[in-house]
């Protein structure tokens, strides 16, 4: 490794741990400090936080590759998510902001549930939590396992002879930095944490683009453009030989965001309703230019290598291949840095919500109601080294397929949560049993999906994401179960 890559990386982890110090002297005194910050994250926080936490590695692996392979048409699931996020943010944050304090003061999304749900409160809590903490240690292992990707790809036989132990050493490095400044400063650490790592991840995806397409021998979009259209006519073209199912396949990962447990609690600590908006503007800024400078760096990157007579094995390494070719080493190790920040940002916030759901909704509820603040802090940090641990266990190889069902996770959460939590934030005819309903129908129904490989074949034609039929079926079944027990219900509870 270069000396300058070796500072920048080194800084990088030295802010790190610096803010995980700071956040434990600020907000580490209570279970709602350690869980939400206090519920007082400046929106700006709030926003980047968000973000940082939902893009993960995909911001710069798998959609730069994806536009590297197949051209602008992969640009749709983009356009989706941006869509969803914004729903997201207009409709679920200020409604779960108002609504987690009125019902009960409520610090996780499945205790938030059980107080709208009283008469299903105890079946809420455990099968929601259920299925946070085993898709949330998954989905963490999926992180480390590009943590340790990158450092096999980029520093190979650095930390020692084989390609195996730089694997290794980058998981446990990726989970050591998380765990110490998770375990030390907790919710404000992760949100801290996750701007500083959105600031790097934006100033990264604008920069590397700028750079492949004006520095060098680089003459700018013109230039890509022809060099892009010798490769395929089509390349540029936003909906050549994209289907309806395509589309739709594509365009529906926006409906996903409802349910991400580790995106919405960032909702629930802004420290005012007045402030969701001003936080909103913020993340779809960011989210807007983050998603451009993506889609820039696997054009611009197709282009460069093409002009360049290079090729590379795996796609996805595209921003590692050019922050290698192009920039001095202490620069890429800024722009490594970012790609760590990107990974190391979503499985701080995975084990901080996998660890609330195991503190608040197992241990405090059926092992010591009546334990004190600092012992539920002190045991959610035990609970985030036990996921982490977990994670690691599962990332130890790299062919494990664990990968292959993270794909599938996010139309997991996005189908048992996303209806639950949409509809209980605006519907009052919402009932407890329809939520079980819900919850459970949107979770079976894309395993079944998935199980059935009609994701990828449907009835002889081309697969449909399973989060379409799972979110279809998980509202369908809130409405139906709802209309015929919530008046039952209300008649009980006046009896």
């Amino acid at each position: 490794m270069h000396t300058g890559t070796f500072i920048s990386l080194t800084l990088y982890f030295v802010l790190m741990l610096g803010i995980g110090l700071y956040a434990w002297k600020k907000s580490t005194e209570d279970s709602e400090g350690y869980l939400l910050g206090g519920r007082n994250l400046h929106p700006a926080v709030a926003a980047l936080s968000a973000g940082a936490s939902d893009m993960s590695g995909w911001l710069l692996l798998g959609l730069p590759g994806a536009l590297y392979v197949s051209g602008l048409s992969e640009a749709w699931i983009g356009i989706g998510l941006f869509v969803g996020a914004l729903v997201n943010w207009m409709v679920v944050a200020p409604r779960l902001r108002e609504q987690t304090v009125s019902y009960g003061n409520a610090l996780t999304i499945p205790e938030f549930l059980a107080n709208r749900f009283p008469d299903a409160a105890t079946l809420l809590r455990v099968i929601s939590a259920v299925i946070i903490v085993v898709f949330f240690t998954v989905y963490t292992a999926a992180g480390l396992v590009g943590g340790g990707k990158l450092f096999v790809t980029s520093f190979a036989g650095v930390f020692g002879n084989v390609g195996m132990s730089d694997y290794m050493f980058g998981i446990w490095l990726t989970a050591g930095v998380v765990l110490a400044y998770t375990m030390i400063g907790g919710f404000l650490a992760v949100s801290l944490t996750d701007f500083c790592q959105g600031c790097i991840m934006v100033v990264a995806l604008v920069l590397m683009p700028v750079v492949v397409l004006w520095g060098g021998q680089g003459n700018g979009f013109g230039q890509m453009e022809t060099t892009l259209t010798q490769i395929d006519p089509h390349f540029l073209s936003l909906t050549h030989g994209v289907t309806l199912i395509g589309w739709l396949s594509a365009v529906t990962w926006g409906l996903g965001y409802f349910g991400q447990p580790h995106i919405i609690v960032r909702f629930m600590a802004v420290r005012s309703v007045k402030d969701v908006a001003v936080a909103r503007n913020i993340g779809m800024g960011w989210m807007a230019v983050s998603l451009i400078g993506a889609l820039g760096v696997g054009l611009a990157g197709r282009a460069y290598m093409q002009r360049n007579g290079l090729a590379i094995d795996d796609p996805e390494t595209i921003f590692i291949a050019l922050a290698h070719l192009l920039f001095h080493p202490l620069i890429t190790g800024f722009l490594l840095a970012a790609l760590l920040a990107a990974i190391m940002s979503t499985i701080s916030s995975q084990l901080l919500v996998s660890s609330s759901s195991l503190t608040e909704d197992f241990y405090r509820l059926f092992l010591r109601k009546e334990a004190s603040e600092r012992e539920i802090v002190n045991v959610g940090r035990v609970a985030v080294l036990l996921v982490s641990l977990a994670a690691i266990y599962l990332a130890r190889d790299p062919d494990s397929g664990v990968l292959q069902l993270v794909s599938n996770a996010w139309a997991g959460f996005g189908a048992a949560f996303g209806p639950l939590i949409f509809l209980a934030l605006t519907w009052r005819g919402m009932s407890g049993k329809g939520a079980v309903a819900g919850l459970v129908t949107g979770a079976l129904v894309v395993i079944a999906w998935i199980g059935l490989g009609w994701n990828s074949s449907f009835l002889g034609g081309p697969g449909i994401y399973e989060i379409i039929p799972g979110f279809l079926a998980s509202a369908l079944a809130i409405v139906v179960v709802s209309k015929l027990t919530s008046s039952k219900e209300a008649a009980a509870a006046m009896a």
